[in-house]
């Protein structure tokens, strides 16, 4: 049987509104399912390891990139090989869905689960310094980047989103962009067994595995999903004005142009901040949530998941 976990306050609420509508299509297309609401932040990764491990052999995430991130976790927690994920988007970012080429309609969500098949899932260990100054570590299935992305998503997390996720997207960028800081960066690429180090100077370093982060911003036009590696992405401006102006071009994914951006490839990297004055605004953005601050090492475990899309 399918589970369904459900965030009734994804899309600025707006799911736990709309979802009885949504059943009756959902139960048309899929058949019976159990359902379990999220009662808080973190609670559908123990609802899908609970699920997982009583047997259920596909989990679907309703909700925006927060709640998949977090049911992905509880899969990888849970250990059971066989069970396979799926999202019905209901965020408000939807970055992972753009990732993988999912329609935001009910209908194209319902139809690429019915129709069952499956694709690999890479999935990244990471771990991080945690905001109580401990380490942590969590799974990443699209996008983790420091700086100023972070702080976007701090500012994101406590403004309205009446106005839909671009607009909470753009304001936060806006409040960051006067708060950020520049960060000097140590950053070792492992690729192939062979390990390099690098130093940036930079307001945003993205390690991806999904293509779009931000609300549909394509940092990583390049990235696959399923392909075993991680693509770093350095914006490059070092000042908040050229950050500025780079940070439409991302949207069509021509920031890769600019002469002091850098991309890098790899399965394991690992991040040092340098300048001990950005410590508390360079901070990780962990597919759509915030998680704490640098240093940070995030490696990639390929095909770790089965994706029902």
């Amino acid at each position: 049987m399918t589970l369904l976990v459900v965030n009734p306050k994804s899309g600025g609420g707006k799911t736990e509104a709309l979802f009885p509508g949504m059943r009756p299509a959902i139960e048309k297309a899929l058949g019976e399912v159990e359902i379990a609401f999220t009662k808080r932040t973190g609670h559908g990764i123990a609802l899908a390891e609970e699920g997982a491990k009583a047997g259920h052999t596909l989990v679907v995430a309703v909700g925006g990139d927060g709640t998949f991130n977090e049911v992905v976790n509880g899969l990888m927690r849970a250990g059971k090989a066989g069970v396979e994920v799926g999202i019905i988007g209901q965020g408000t970012g939807g970055d992972f869905r753009k990732s993988v080429g999912l329609e935001h309609r009910l209908d194209a969500y319902l139809a690429a689960l019915a129709k069952g098949d499956t694709r690999a899932l890479d999935v990244a260990r990471c771990s991080y310094r945690g905001r109580n100054g401990e380490a942590e570590e969590r799974w990443v299935a699209n996008i983790v980047s420091c700086g100023i992305g972070g702080l976007v998503d701090q500012y994101v997390a406590t403004s309205t989103r009446a106005f839909g996720g671009t607009a909470a997207y753009f304001g936060a960028g806006l409040r960051a962009l006067v708060n950020g800081r520049l960060g000097r960066l140590s950053v070792r690429v492992t690729s192939g067994g062979e390990t390099r180090e690098h130093k940036l100077q930079t307001y945003l370093l993205a390690v991806c595995n999904g293509r779009y982060f931000g609300s549909g911003m394509m940092v990583a036009p390049m990235a696959d999903i399923g392909d075993g590696k991680l693509e770093i992405v350095s914006m490059g401006p070092r000042s908040k004005l050229a950050f500025a102006v780079t940070q439409s071009a991302i949207y069509k994914g021509e920031h890769l142009q600019h002469p002091d951006a850098v991309h890098l490839a790899g399965q394991k990297v690992e991040i040092m901040l340098d300048n001990d004055d950005a410590k508390e605004r360079f901070l990780i953005d962990l597919d759509g949530e915030p998680v704490g601050g640098l240093p940070m090492t995030v490696e990639i475990v390929p095909g770790a998941l089965r994706l029902r899309a």
